[in-house]
């Protein structure tokens, strides 16, 4: 063993294993398609309370899982050691929307086809996929179900109201029903011909019916 074997380190051979150029073009990539991400996520918020540190994580997957998959190809001893290290991380952060998945998604998927080399999928399927959730995540359709809360006094005042339902909206469909005394009340879940809610006052004003609230839905839960 000669005195260079000593200080030889196979740490310090895998620093030219990807060129500085490589490096420094993938992370400013996956840092654009991270940005763009973090605003189709902005644009297309339909929750609660928008959460800003969610956007800021959806640019840092991007950039992190690009260059983690960038040392993983360069090192196939690397890549079997880091599959045995992410086996054992556990999320547990709850996932509130539904569509947040498909952006925790996105935003990985777009860090491992950059670091793959694959520039141009990368940018052509992070615009057509921000394309498509700007067009059918933002569409505002007055054919979204909504809940008509009814408190009829009698049966005759029920059936005039789900009559009167029935006339107003596409679709009409009793969800739940109890019946007290001297009260009935009804959940019915409706599809309306336009945004026109003009129909809920009428059916308040209806003979029998004490009251009649009309609340969006979309099928989870009503608020």
């Amino acid at each position: 063993m000669t005195f260079s074997d000593i200080f030889k380190s196979s740490f310090l051979e895998n620093i030219a294993s990807v060129s500085i150029l490589d490096m420094v073009l993938s992370v400013f990539l996956s840092l654009c398609i991270g940005l763009f991400i973090f605003l189709i996520y902005k644009k297309t918020f339909q929750g609660v309370m928008y959460s800003s540190s969610f956007g800021v994580t959806l640019v840092a997957l991007t950039m992190i899982s690009n260059f983690v998959i960038l040392a993983v190809t360069s090192n196939v001893v690397l890549s079997l050691g880091m599959v045995g290290a992410l086996s054992i991380v556990r999320f547990r952060t709850a996932i509130k929307e539904p569509l947040d998945i498909a952006f925790l998604f996105w935003a990985i998927a777009a860090g491992i086809v950059l670091a793959a080399g694959m520039i141009p999928l990368a940018v052509f399927g992070s615009v057509l996929i921000g394309l498509v959730l700007l067009v059918f995540a933002n569409r505002k359709a007055h054919l979204n179900p909504y809940i008509v809360v009814l408190q009829c006094e009698d049966h005759q005042a029920e059936n005039n109201a789900v009559s009167y339902l029935n006339e107003v909206t596409n679709r009409c469909v009793v969800k739940s029903k109890t019946a007290m005394k001297e009260r009935i009340e009804l959940n019915v879940e409706v599809r309306m011909k336009d945004s026109n809610t003009d129909f809920i006052n009428t059916l308040a004003d209806m003979a029998g019916v004490k009251s009649a609230v009309l609340v969006s839905y979309n099928g989870d839960y009503m608020g």
